[in-house]
């Protein structure tokens, strides 16, 4: 299992972190006890973090599959008590299940692009496919503007770049996503 100091150690699993969990949630992992189970109320008093943002961190790790509980019934009062465990051994599956999800979403918009025709309207700067130019009958409805041709051969190309980068970080997978 990875510790939490070894996986802070690495840059692009911290990014990665920050990005999904802020810097309260850094904090929290980072001053999080090595050993056992934690109540979210414990955890908010160990670390002096706001309870709300304990319990989103949590739950966003949990999410992620990078945080575990485990759940106790008081047979007195009837409360739950959910207790945590850090488990970021998995982080690497988490960043590539991310990861291919955002290479489908931009083959989705990269297809799109290549399989539509733009016009602009350069007043009011509105993007519309040619179906619906035509319907408009190429007049733009705010400002009566013609609507001009669009080329998205820029974006459609930084798009195939960005997927390639993509692919390339994550190696055999990346390969296999969207084939």
């Amino acid at each position: 299992m990875a510790t939490v100091e070894e996986a802070l150690a690495d840059p692009a699993i911290r990014a990665y972190l920050l990005r999904i969990i802020g810097e309260e949630g850094m904090g929290l992992i980072t001053k999080f006890p090595k050993e056992g189970e934690h109540s979210d109320e414990e955890l908010a008093s160990m670390t002096q973090i706001n309870l709300n943002s304990v319990r989103h961190t949590l739950y966003t790790l949990y999410e992620k599959r990078l945080a575990f509980y485990r759940r106790l019934k008081n047979n007195e009062t009837g409360w739950l008590t959910y207790l945590w465990q850090l488990r970021l051994d998995s982080i690497t599956d988490a960043i590539i299940e991310d990861l291919t999800r955002i290479i489908e979403k931009l083959e989705a918009r990269r297809k799109y692009e290549e399989e539509n025709d733009f016009y602009k309207c350069s007043e009011c700067g509105y993007f519309i496919t040619f179906n619906r130019a035509f319907d408009l009958d190429f007049t733009c409805p705010g400002c009566k503007n013609s609507y001009q041709h669009f080329d998205n051969e820029i974006l459609v190309s930084s798009l195939k770049k960005r997927i390639e980068l993509i692919r390339e970080s994550l190696g055999e997978e990346g390969a296999k996503v969207g084939t």
